[in-house]
């Protein structure tokens, strides 16, 4: 599990940072830098609608987290071993305008 920060704000799963999914997937499998990777999971917090907060999702400060940026240190076996990562996006309306800002090329 690693602590993430989630600077994607338009998000229906951020809340105050924190991510309520429960588990994310960062894309990216040929990626030689953090501009390569995205947030697979990312859903589009569309103005007026899902602005409902999910009693079963709680944000938390740690998160499992898949990894398909296979050229990243920190992948093991398609999962994220960081100890902190943070997603960028902070105007994202997709996941492909999202990134793994603690990639690292191996």
């Amino acid at each position: 599990m690693s602590e993430l920060r989630c600077g994607a704000e338009n998000c229906v799963y951020n809340h105050g940072r924190l991510c309520g999914k429960g588990e994310i997937c960062v894309g990216g499998k040929h990626a030689g830098r953090c501009g390569d990777t995205c947030c697979e999971s990312f859903a589009w917090r569309r103005e007026g609608m899902d602005s409902f907060t999910s009693s079963i999702n709680h944000p938390s400060m740690t998160i499992s987290i898949d990894c398909e940026a296979v050229k990243c240190i920190y992948n093991t076996e398609y999962k994220c071993t960081a100890k902190h990562v943070d997603i960028n996006g902070i105007a994202a309306t997709g996941s492909g305008e999202t990134s793994c800002g603690t990639f690292r090329e191996k």
